[in-house]
């Protein structure tokens, strides 16, 4: 059975480590079951994505749609930061590496900013639990000094999108997540 962790640092974050079970054959483990997260909504697509190294994805943050990451090659620097107004911990920001050396996941509630930088080359894949809608596919900037990231290279690979996100102060009130 995996160890589930509430985040300290973000209210609704949890971070899953997995029992590995292994033999000379390689290992196994489970990387998501429903029941680890607390009222959770069932999770209803996968997603995958590979990375080169240097490469910075995000911020990214959905109003209506929960994420779970696990990377199982490579090793990313994942930034989560609370973007919610109404939570006890808005504007905290919590930044962890995970990967195959630990094979650790991390849940991500709606309204939490989320990126990685790619600490290697990797594959990522992601849970959601809403289907892919453009309208809520939102980010704030990854160098914006408010969210205090001390990101491992200055000049990463960053997509068109994620060079044009706006500050966190700049978010315009309609989209900001409650």
């Amino acid at each position: 059975m995996a160890t589930v962790t509430a985040s300290e640092v973000i209210d609704g974050v949890y971070v899953v480590e997995p029992k590995i079970f292994s033999d000379d054959r390689g290992f196994f483990l489970e990387s998501w079951r429903h029941e680890w997260i607390p009222g959770a909504a069932p999770m209803i697509q996968a997603n995958r994505a590979d990375r080169t190294e240097g490469t910075l994805v995000g911020l990214h943050y959905h109003r209506r749609q929960a994420d779970y990451w696990y990377v199982p090659f490579g090793r990313a620097l994942v930034v989560l930061h609370d973007l919610r107004e109404s939570s006890p911990t808005n504007r905290n920001t919590l930044s962890l590496e995970i990967g195959e050396h630990d094979h650790r996941g991390v849940y991500i509630p709606r309204g939490v900013a989320h990126g990685f930088y790619a600490m290697t080359d990797l594959t990522i894949t992601y849970l959601v639990d809403g289907y892919y809608d453009p309208d809520d596919e939102l980010g704030v900037a990854w160098n914006d000094p408010a969210i205090e990231v001390d990101w491992p290279d200055a000049q990463p690979v960053l997509s068109d999108r994620d060079q044009a996100n706006p500050m966190r102060d700049d978010i315009p009130e309609e989209i900001r997540p409650a």
